[in-house]
């Protein structure tokens, strides 16, 4: 196996890929597999952060109309990712890894708050840590808290794994003649609005140079593949060429 070409990522993770194929809440089957794919690239020596998103528990409380305000809806969210936080530790724990989770509201007596050396520091002792509850505060999404964590560890890549191969100039789930992009830069995806990230995220990932890889986490090898330098997925990058 090739050695990897990043020392260090930040894996970003939606909360609705761990429903599989329920309405809500987490299937165990994807959980494991996420575990096996996330263990290939550990056995590497790559030190791994993790962010993971809420929706799978969230979502049917966001389109509701029951009244609940946008600074308390965020913050059930950002409950909701710890929920999955623990759902994946707890994984990755029983197949052989060692982890953290970490959180950005004090909850001590189930996570570790999140404090960057420290973080740093397990991920120097090859422990995964799993960072939870988004930023702390409401109206930033789990996307932008992926990349303010990404460089505050000093990550070499934002890894968002997706149920799609990358980024499309339109939705591949509704359009079947979406155009796949496989390099791009970052004042490309605002010109054409694509949906990458937030665009907060993408302009934290602009102003600090850090590029960001957008594949297929539900394809066997995919991650390992995007890890060892093989062309998977789509590249966001300042060096990228201007598709205009």
């Amino acid at each position: 196996m090739a050695a990897p070409k990043y020392k260090r990522i930040l894996l970003k993770l939606s909360g609705e890929a761990l429903m599989g194929d329920l309405e809500f809440g987490i299937d165990s089957k994807i959980l494991g597999q996420y575990a096996e794919e996330i263990k290939k690239i550990h056995n590497l020596g790559v030190q791994i952060g993790i962010v993971i998103g809420g929706g799978n528990i969230y979502r049917g409380i966001e389109n509701s109309s029951d009244g609940i305000d946008k600074v308390t809806g965020d913050h059930m969210g950002m409950l909701a990712t710890v929920i999955n936080a623990l759902a994946l530790q707890n994984t990755l724990e029983h197949h052989g890894m060692y982890t953290r989770c970490q959180t950005a509201i004090d909850m001590a007596r189930i996570a570790e708050p999140y404090i960057r050396r420290k973080a740093v520091r397990h991920l120097e002792k090859n422990r995964i840590v799993i960072f939870a509850a988004g930023t702390g505060n409401p109206y930033f999404t789990t996307d932008t808290a992926a990349v303010l964590r990404g460089i505050e560890i000093e990550a070499d890549i934002i890894i968002k794994g997706t149920r799609v191969d990358g980024i499309y100039d339109s939705d591949p789930e509704k359009n079947p003649h979406a155009k796949q992009f496989t390099l791009i830069n970052y004042d490309d995806v605002f010109k054409r609005n694509l949906k990458v990230m937030d665009m907060t995220a993408i302009t934290l990932c602009k102003e600090n140079k850090l590029p960001i890889g957008v594949f297929n986490m539900n394809i066997t090898d995919n991650l390992l593949k995007l890890i060892v330098g093989e062309n998977v997925g789509t590249k966001v990058m300042e060096s990228a060429p201007s598709l205009s």
